[in-house]
């Protein structure tokens, strides 16, 4: 058994990292908590803050598809623009845009959505979902949300020669390049692989390791497969998730950050010259993520004002907004 897989069997006590206030009249309640793990790089990769046990494996779930994405480019994948480079590290809306991207993408390879082995799904994006909805569109493999990083799995594999029947299975030579990689660049063995929501292989690593390994990204060299994914992300922040999305106006706010999500309740941002912010909230629910997120890239420097938006976020009564949803004491 790898090192600190058996880790993944228990749950450690976290503490509470984020709280949901609810006030009105002359009273205020603490309503709800969400506990979790939380760790905080300097640029140097050091740590500058820790709460919970930040060592632990956990599943970064889609948080480690940027390094994934390096892999594909190290296995010969050329993508013909940054765009394409992009939606292989996206967790994408199934808007227009993206399910027409990662079609283009297949079609340069010589393949169809008929090769993709994630699973049919309707479109994450409210007003495209109903609008498919309405008309009796059938779920379609683009529109799942991790298409692009499919249809870049098998565009590496057609490059590099590897068979793409099988291109999900573990033992397949891209999954071993993946796996590999994510052991590279976080400084620690993978401790356990599972099957992912897409049907592909998710890797476990520590939060330590999921900050070391993205922050390596957006400080290497220029032109580098770590720095072209970086500046791909960065570039095209609409492609990473979509409209109205978190990580997409995170982006677009603070010059120079790398953002990416994972499902229950994991979230990875780094920042070149400054650091990297990993966690993941115990719950493995979304509504504590981005204060969680903001708290650690205050640490970083980000300004206050630039990130007041995701500092707190609101709680509703009535027609009104009478609480917030925010980091604890332990964050800072």
């Amino acid at each position: 058994m790898p090192v600190g897989a058996g880790d993944l069997t228990t749950w450690p006590e976290d503490p509470v990292l984020v709280e949901v206030w609810r006030a009105g009249f002359d009273d205020e309640v603490l309503e709800s908590v969400h506990r979790g793990a939380l760790v905080v790089l300097g640029a140097d990769g050091e740590p500058l803050l820790t709460a919970g046990d930040v060592a632990r494996p956990v599943l970064p779930r889609s948080s480690n598809k940027p390094v994934q994405a390096t892999a594909y480019l190290r296995a010969g994948w050329r993508p013909r623009d940054d765009r394409e480079l992009a939606i292989a590290a996206a967790s994408h809306s199934g808007e227009d845009g993206h399910r027409e991207l990662a079609a283009e993408l297949l079609a340069a390879a010589g393949l169809t959505a008929d090769d993709l082995g994630c699973p049919p799904a309707l479109p994450g994006h409210e007003a495209t979902r109903a609008q498919w909805l309405v008309s009796g569109r059938a779920p379609e493999r683009l529109a799942m949300n991790c298409s692009g990083k499919h249809a870049a799995m098998l565009s590496a594999c057609v490059a590099a020669g590897w068979p793409t029947a099988g291109y999900l299975d573990p033992g397949h030579p891209l999954q071993r390049a993946i796996e590999a990689r994510l052991g590279e660049v976080s400084g620690e063995p993978v401790a356990a692989v599972v099957i992912d929501g897409c049907g592909a292989p998710q890797h476990a690593i520590s939060l330590t390791g999921l900050a070391r390994g993205v922050l390596s990204l957006v400080q290497a060299e220029p032109g580098t497969p770590e720095r072209l994914v970086a500046d791909a992300m960065r570039a095209h922040p609409w492609l990473i998730a979509g409209t109205g999305r978190e990580d997409t106006e995170l982006m677009q706010a603070v010059d120079g950050l790398l953002v990416k999500g994972g499902a229950d309740g994991v979230h990875v941002a780094a920042l070149p010259g400054k650091g990297a912010v990993a966690l993941k909230l115990d719950d493995g629910g979304d509504r504590g993520r981005t204060p969680a997120l903001a708290a650690g890239l205050l640490r970083l420097g980000v300004p206050a004002e630039t990130l007041s938006r995701w500092v707190s976020t609101p709680v509703s009564g009535g027609e009104g907004v009478v609480g917030s949803v925010r980091a604890s004491a332990v964050l800072g």
